[in-house]
């Protein structure tokens, strides 16, 4: 018998319930569906083939670009409790030869291989003599030449359908347009396939776009508010990554650097210290990122303005998959603009990328909510603004700025629009550099008349000019600046123009740190003993090999800090807390918190009183256990665990809105045929898993006072 995907999630990987499509996805893969699933980064892809894989007979082949990847990918499923291997160059041949056995004996669930590997001959003559259940083909936007990371390599892989024909294939990739997607189904040769398209939204991550000017400080700054978390910096040059990581770790930051320029034992060292929280901050091209499934980086900061959105958001989806905030950051300038056209124009696809770095600037350039645009590119609909933006959490108050642009336009015109941004500010702030003056610049009438402007704000007028189309860059002039027809009217036909001011947007100079607000005690008592989790996560993940991350996410740390439990029983309703983990670790992270408790100076009666009373005070509202759930973020097993306690507390008598009275006889009667009334787990079982841990502990709480 099959079993059930619910308990499956339950069971290997902690969770009460699935995210948005990934249970539709299942059953289409269980039944031998093809499928194409676009879904953002930290949404949940690798669930979509790893529970088939479990449920069913047979392995199921993984085919994941990376060997970081696939070591990730392989720890996480061993700490679950999942039969899973990987086969790639870095392994000895007796251990290569080892792990073939065991798949040939079928005792794998999940077989990850690069595509170069499964192209082999050898690779071919093990698969052709074992059982498949299935195909999973990760980053799959690798396959499709109008992807932002095409790989010739994946452009092979449509041989699988020609000699597995009966086996689904799922490809499943974190950023893919309208024409990747239909070439993604094309190159697969996937048959009539099901597409599953998950919102692309992610709103613990904030975003913002500052001004490039004193990047090095306002990064700093960034940091500094997040002290001791992981982040990553993403820069253009190698050059440039490793200037700023020696500035970090001047200023006593521990960071270093990543790119594709050192050698190959060496950036494994790196990514491997970034994994396992030894060193939180990496400055990158890049090149470094699709290997890595790290769930607690707090911060992502693009140095540089991005190639194409595709890859900026692809990027910015390596933070907070855990669910927890995530700060994200980019820093835009013409500069940078102007290389990346350069880049663009060497290409062999010079059209496509110019058309995505028009995109990506005017994303920078938007003075609406960002979130909107990131979600329109990707097909998506928001109708609310986001209010996780700079746009939104700032929104621009506009300025008549006709005088000013009149400035810029009317020095533009005697210069004859022949030089470029640089040059033009210079002249209208009376530069005294020599270029200037052998150019004859200084004698035009409009020498000097915007000196009491600064070169930022100049920089800032100049930016939202080219975006209104009132003037505009002559690229194969060498980027000199144009007066357009709507310049023209400015200047000419008394057009007025409003624009928003550099004051009220910023001009990335102003110090960047916030006043931390004063903690209440209850955040003081959570992030010490979260802090107390992190450790000891640390020593087991250290023990035994591992990234932290593996043994248990931010998330559930956060969780476990928030309802503190000190039992076994408490413990397995934690989310991502599973039957494997809780055997494992359980005990361990049960006496961290128990001692903590008794140590720490704030009662821990005071704490979870106030806790319960907030979910009371909900309950007194009218809200469902659902809607508790999401206005407190908490899972609802914890809010029938708080309403268990406040039964216990009788400040709740009636429980017939969340428990019906078959349930309870139910219970009942297993509690008397197990003989025991103290631990769920038996009782959960004996109900054929049919009734929630939740429910249990809530009908045992509603027993108990009945007793008394």
């Amino acid at each position: 018998m099959t079993p059930n995907p619910l308990e499956i999630l339950k069971k290997h990987f902690g969770y009460d319930t699935f995210r948005p499509y990934q249970e539709e996805i299942i059953r289409s893969v269980l039944n031998c569906e093809d499928c194409l699933v676009i879904m953002p980064t930290g949404g949940g892809k690798s669930i979509c083939y790893q529970i088939p894989a479990i449920s069913q007979a047979g392995t199921f082949i993984v085919i994941s670009p990376l060997i970081a990847l696939m070591k990730d990918q392989v720890e996480s499923l061993q700490a679950n409790g999942v039969k899973a291997v990987f086969l790639n160059s870095t392994l000895l041949q007796d251990e290569e030869q080892k792990l073939i056995s065991s798949i040939r004996e079928g005792k794998i669930k999940l077989l990850y291989l690069s595509p170069e590997k499964l192209l082999s001959r050898s690779m071919y003559n093990l698969l052709k003599d074992i059982e498949i259940s299935g195909f999973a083909i990760d980053e799959a936007h690798c396959i499709s030449a109008w992807g932002h990371d095409f790989r010739e390599e994946y452009s092979k892989l449509a041989f699988l359908k020609e000699k597995w024909p009966a086996v689904p294939v799922i490809a499943l990739t974190a950023t893919a347009d309208k024409i990747t997607r239909r070439d993604i189904t094309i190159q697969l040769n996937l048959k009539s396939p099901k597409i599953f398209i998950s919102s692309f939204n992610r709103p613990n991550l904030s975003l913002q776009v500052r001004p490039g000017q004193k990047v090095y400080q306002q990064v700093r700054n960034i940091v500094a508010r997040h002290k001791g978390e992981s982040g990553i910096i993403y820069c253009l040059s190698r050059k440039t990554c490793e200037e700023v990581a020696t500035k970090l770790t001047v200023d006593g930051y521990k960071a270093t650097h990543y790119h594709a320029g050192m050698e190959s034992k060496k950036r494994t060292k790196v990514q491997e210290d970034f994994i396992k929280d030894n060193v939180p901050i990496i400055v990158a091209t890049i090149a470094f990122g699709m290997g890595i499934d790290k769930s607690n980086i707090r911060f992502v900061i693009h140095y540089n303005l991005p190639k194409n959105i595709e890859g900026y958001y692809q990027e910015i989806g390596r933070g907070g998959r855990d669910g927890l905030p995530c700060e994200t950051v980019m820093f835009y300038s013409f500069r940078d603009v102007m290389l990346l056209r350069d880049f663009a124009m060497g290409s062999t696809q010079s059209e496509i990328q110019l058309a995505k770095l028009k995109r990506i600037q005017q994303y920078a350039e938007a003075e609406v909510c960002r979130r909107k645009i990131l979600m329109t590119y990707f097909g998506e609909d928001m109708e609310e603004n986001c209010g996780n933006c700079d746009v939104c959490k700032n929104p621009p108050k506009v300025v008549d700025a006709t005088i000013t642009i009149q400035m810029a336009l009317s020095a533009l015109k005697r210069l004859d629009e022949r030089v470029g941004i640089g040059t033009l500010i210079d002249v209208l702030r009376g530069s005294q550099r020599t270029i200037i003056f052998q150019q004859g610049y200084h004698k035009i009438k409009t020498y000097g008349v915007g000196k009491e402007i600064s070169v930022a704000e100049w920089q800032h007028y100049i930016l939202q000019m080219l975006h209104h189309g009132l003037v505009e860059i002559a690229y194969d002039q060498k980027h000199v600046l144009k007066v357009t027809h709507a310049g023209n009217d400015v200047l000419f036909k008394k057009r007025r123009v409003n624009l928003v001011s550099p004051h009220e947007k910023g001009d990335g100079l102003k110090p960047y740190l916030k006043p931390e607000p004063v903690k209440t005690k209850k955040q003081v008592f959570e992030e010490g003993l979260f802090d107390q989790l992190r450790q000891l996560r640390k020593q087991i993940a250290d023990s035994i090999g591992v990234p932290p991350y593996v043994v248990f996410s931010d998330a559930t740390l956060k969780e476990m800090a928030a309802d503190h439990p000190i039992s076994l029983e408490e413990m397995s309703m934690i989310s991502g807390v599973g039957e494997y983990k809780l055997a494992t670790y359980g005990e361990a992270f049960i006496n961290e918190i128990q001692h903590y408790l008794t140590h720490s100076e704030i009662k821990s009666s005071v704490i979870r009183g106030k806790t319960y009373i907030e979910t009371l005070q909900l309950i007194k509202e009218g809200n469902s256990i659902p809607e508790i759930a999401i206005k407190r973020k908490i899972h609802e097993t914890t809010v029938y665990s708080h309403i268990a306690y406040l039964v216990e507390k009788k400040l709740i008598h009636d429980i017939k809105n969340y428990i019906s009275d078959e349930e309870i006889r139910l219970i009942t009667a297993a509690i008397k045929t197990i003989g025991s009334s103290e631990a769920l787990k038996p009782i959960f079982d004996h109900l054929g898993q049919k009734i929630s841990f939740g429910k249990i502990r809530l009908a045992l709480s509603f027993a108990k006072i009945n007793d008394n």
